[in-house]
């Protein structure tokens, strides 16, 4: 039972981590329709940026500085690149994000070298003892940070002019233009925010346990965004978070059991996560809070 509490609390932890990685994901898909396989290669970015200046600007300079660079290193990527391709199709853009992702992890992955980098953050190992439970401090402060960004994001989609145009513009791009709405700013704000997410969620996904900072961050990164946004829902900001805790938690409990596991064979850890999308897919082909398309026959 001990354990079982153990796992469940450092799930939910890493669960939240997932989520922050997820949530950038969709945010992107939800405004632009892209999907976005560079989203990895941004949460290595912002983490890599932060395990390089912190020891000169101190962690929260750094943090800092990594949200900003993350997100216009994000902008850019929507605003040069795919709106060059605008007219493309989704597929195309989808390909065009995937070659981004290779150029920019190859050349973050050249920087970083055969060294893991720190993100000098100030939890460090300490660990945090509730009874028998020990959840590291660092998984407390994600899931903190987490909750704070969570609900501040649906409270700005929800009262803000910007989150009505965001959803207007998801739902009916060609009326949202129609009633004075501009996509394109719509666009660039939702990939700014994606980046800010993925730096933060750098940040956390490569703290204590992790290693560290290693050019294989970022598509381990992309290895959680997909099946949580996939298995929430591509369009579902509320479903990315539900997908990220899913993630977390079957992550966490495999990686447990893994002893009770075994004659599953060595690594199902890494497929687990998307043995549960494929298995939501089955019962929900659009997640489990996608929207469905309906057309007019």
């Amino acid at each position: 039972m001990n354990q079982f509490v153990t796992l469940l609390a450092n799930g939910v932890s890493l669960g939240c981590i997932d989520a922050l990685i997820a949530l950038g994901f969709v945010v992107v898909f939800k405004a632009t329709r892209v999907v976005n396989f560079a989203h990895g290669s941004l949460v290595l970015l912002g983490a890599y940026v932060i395990g390089r200046v912190h020891e000169n600007l101190g962690f929260a300079g750094a943090v800092l500085l990594s949200v900003a660079v993350t997100a216009v290193v994000a902008a850019l990527v929507g605003a040069v690149l795919l709106r060059r391709v605008r007219l493309a199709e989704p597929g195309t853009l989808a390909v065009v994000t995937l070659g981004v992702d290779i150029v920019l992890a190859t050349d973050l992955t050249r920087r970083i070298g055969t060294d893991l980098l720190t993100t000098g953050d100030p939890w460090g190992a300490k660990v945090v003892t509730i009874g028998t439970v020990h959840i590291p401090q660092t998984r407390v402060a994600a899931a903190v940070v987490a909750v704070v960004l969570v609900v501040a994001f649906l409270s700005v989609l929800r009262f803000t002019d910007w989150g009505v145009a965001l959803r207007a513009a998801a739902e009916r791009q060609e009326t949202a233009s129609l009633m004075g709405i501009r996509p394109g700013r719509v666009a660039a704000a939702a990939w700014m925010l994606a980046g800010g997410l993925a730096a933060t969620a750098g940040l956390f996904f490569t703290a204590f346990p992790s290693p560290g900072i290693s050019g294989s961050v970022g598509q381990a990164a992309l290895g959680v965004a997909v099946p949580a946004a996939v298995l929430g829902g591509l369009d579902s900001t509320t479903g990315a978070l539900v997908g990220g805790l899913a993630v977390g938690l079957t992550a966490t409990f495999v990686a447990g059991y893994q002893d009770q596991l075994s004659f599953l064979g060595r690594g199902f850890g890494g497929v687990a996560p998307y043995l549960v999308m494929l298995l939501v897919l089955l019962v929900r082909p659009a997640g489990l809070f996608g929207g469905k398309e309906t057309t007019r026959v």
